[in-house]
């Protein structure tokens, strides 16, 4: 089982992934796409006169910050016009894609956040209003069924609450909690650079492995949204994932050039 995560930021080259999962998958290979959809939401939020706001957490963790309207705007955008295309292109390669959100089916569920603590201007505070969660459990028997009845399902990251609302998850968080409890032998975590750099943007300074007791001390050089693919890598890791990949989703078969070496492996 290998479960990969295509993050939403522009650059990724979604055909060239398309590519790949389906020679994978037509040569039989049991595979879950997860997707982001960042800035497909970003441009949807900024012409619907709502823009994003992107918050830090006290373990400098940045997340956007999710209110009502940009629930809604999140669904459009992740849930609706971005797991269309993927799975559109899919079918067009033969595949048979299935397109989910975490909240059909309660396939992903968890708690509702309804207020986040932020870092701003150096002082702590509190956001009402708050439509995030937390994963704490998979329905493997729905993917499963999906599965075996040979279909690929494309999962974008809104997760059903407790008492059945929609929320916002991290993409790379809810790829790990699949991964997890799927007992993948490898998690994929495809985004627009190559991996973990030492010295950010500088792509020449890639971090080829990171041994899996020290992924912690290697925060250190994550930039920007590779803090949550770190955190995201540590949840599958401990959940028992056997290695977790960071890699390119630019590039030709991105997949196949990662899983050969390319790209930061924590294993």
């Amino acid at each position: 089982m290998l479960v990969v995560k295509v993050g939403g930021s522009a650059g990724n080259d979604y055909d060239a992934l398309c590519d790949d999962i389906a020679t994978r998958w037509q040569a039989g290979e049991h595979l879950i796409l997860v997707h982001g959809g960042s800035d497909q939401t970003n441009r949807l939020a900024e012409a619907l006169g709502h823009p994003p706001r992107f918050v830090t957490s006290p373990g400098g963790h940045t997340s956007r910050y999710t209110d009502r309207r940009t629930l809604e705007i999140f669904l459009m955008a992740t849930a609706g016009l971005v797991n269309k295309q993927l799975v559109e292109r899919l079918q067009m390669r033969g595949v048979m894609a299935l397109g989910l959100s975490g909240l059909d089916g309660r396939l992903l569920e968890g708690k509702r956040k309804s207020t986040i603590r932020v870092i701003e201007q150096g002082r702590q505070m509190i956001l009402r209003d708050d439509w995030t969660g937390t994963i704490e459990r998979v329905n493997t028997s729905l993917l499963r069924m999906f599965l075996d009845a040979g279909y690929l399902p494309v999962v974008a990251p809104i997760a059903c609450s407790t008492a059945g609302e929609a929320v916002n998850v991290d993409g790379d968080r809810a790829a790990a909690a699949i991964a997890a409890a799927f007992g993948a032998q490898t998690l994929l975590l495809l985004s627009n650079v190559p991996g973990l750099l030492r010295h950010f943007p500088d792509e020449a300074s890639l971090i080829n492995h990171i041994p899996r007791a020290e992924v912690e001390a290697y925060m250190e050089y994550a930039a920007g949204r590779m803090k949550k693919k770190l955190l995201g890598a540590q949840e599958a890791l401990a959940g028992g994932v056997q290695r977790v990949i960071l890699a390119d989703a630019r590039i030709p078969a991105c997949i196949s050039h990662a899983l050969a070496g390319g790209g930061t492996h924590i294993a």
